[in-house]
């Protein structure tokens, strides 16, 4: 069943980042409904870092500009909120605020009699259940808070629990998480995250370097993210030294200490690219990477630069997370740095434009369309569970 005509609140983290799920599936859902996207960042305890001085400078120019168009259906809102959020009495004003500014977005977007749905991506707004008068509370389930660094594992969980207990329907974008979220809403569904096809699959087209590419010799083994708490550095650096011959291009902003990568002669550190240049990145490597430390957070985790990867024709190398395992076709898995230099030689040597291609074809049935049409079905159709019901949890497989 489509979902249009709606005005969507979408409560998530920044909209002015590289496409995450919550870009992809809200710029497909603003095409048929108006979106109202706010930038929340409630869940982090702010550290005195440079990257943290950074976020909050952006955050007051956001805040400046008020609501901000982003196209003709789609608006962000970034509220004004006061430091010290673990004192109880400013996070209650601070809830205050923010639900007060998002109405005031809701009076200024919405049309009359249209129907308000409120999604959220964060685990820690359930004061905003029933302010709007929606229609719909719907929680979307990407990671598993708790373990993230910087943020309150007791008070995510618990948080979470009155969200979950508030919303209509919970989905969830890996098995992990579903279970986590069965434990806590009788009405949950598994729907993995998709993949920009189209923009990816070009990458089979491409012939010419990208210029920050044109000195790094080949073959290269390379990888695309958040280099973060979750990144492997101590492995990455194992098996750079094992192979010499292979160059590994680690392309993305750096937030943990590298030091160790940056003084080896084959690693190269090129930084965060725009997102429209990735696939002429991905045209030049010889095998995608994916090297996360194996811990409470990445083994819910549901890598998205896989789906990313193979849409751009590339084998995989992964550490043996859960959600990979399904792809065991196309990705090699090991956590041991000599079996995992082995795996990477093996994905060099087998790589060639039919590989390529296959690899490739299989992620079309996967696209953000794909995944978008089957939420809106869940959303529209599903029935509405009470808390009180006893848990019959439905799943909704997006990837088959």
């Amino acid at each position: 069943m489509p979902l249009k005509d709606r005005l969507i609140i979408c409560i998530a983290s920044s909209w002015d980042i590289d496409p995450t799920s919550k870009h992809q599936v809200m710029r497909i859902l603003s095409q048929t409904n108006d979106v109202l996207w706010v930038n929340y960042h409630g869940s982090r305890r702010p550290s005195l870092n440079r990257k943290d001085a950074r976020s909050a400078l952006g955050a007051l120019k956001r805040v400046a500009s008020g609501l901000r168009p982003i196209h003709e259906r789609m608006s962000q809102l970034t509220p004004l909120v006061i430091p010290g959020a673990r004192d109880l009495r400013v996070r209650k004003l601070n809830e205050h605020l923010v639900v007060s500014q998002i109405k005031r977005a809701v009076r200024t977007m919405r049309k009359p009699n249209q129907p308000v749905q409120l999604w959220t991506f964060a685990p820690d707004v359930d004061f905003l259940a029933g302010r709007f008068d929606e229609e719909r509370l719907v929680y979307y389930c990407v990671d598993d808070f708790a373990a993230f660094e910087g943020f309150d594992a007791e008070a995510i969980n618990a948080a979470e629990a009155r969200l979950a207990g508030k919303a209509d329907v919970v989905l969830a974008t890996s098995k992990p998480l579903l279970e986590k979220c069965q434990r806590l809403h009788p009405n949950v569904h598994l729907v993995r995250h998709g993949v920009d096809h189209d923009h990816f699959a070009s990458a089979l087209d491409r012939r010419e370097r990208p210029d920050a590419l044109q000195n790094i010799p080949r073959p290269i083994a390379g990888f695309v993210g958040l280099i973060d708490h979750w990144f492997d550095v101590q492995l990455v650096g194992e098996v750079a030294k094992r192979m010499p011959d292979v160059s590994f291009v680690l392309i993305g902003d750096v937030r943990v200490d590298v030091g160790s990568l940056a003084d080896l002669p084959n690693v190269h550190l090129l930084g965060r690219k725009p997102y429209a240049d990735l696939p002429g990145y991905l045209a030049s490597f010889d095998v995608g990477l994916i090297p996360f430390v194996r811990n409470q957070l990445t083994e819910s985790v549901n890598p998205i630069k896989l789906r990313e990867y193979l849409a751009a024709g590339l084998g995989v190398v992964s550490t043996d997370l859960p959600e990979v395992r399904r792809y065991d076709k196309f990705v090699l898995l090991t956590d041991e740095s000599a079996a995992f230099a082995d795996a990477c030689r093996s994905a060099i040597e087998s790589n060639n434009n039919d590989a390529r291609r296959k690899r490739c074809k299989a992620m079309v049935g996967e696209s953000w369309q794909s995944v978008t049409n089957r939420l809106c079905d869940i959303v529209m159709t599903q029935p509405i569970a009470s808390p009180e019901q006893s848990p019959t949890p439905q799943i909704c497989l997006a990837s088959q």
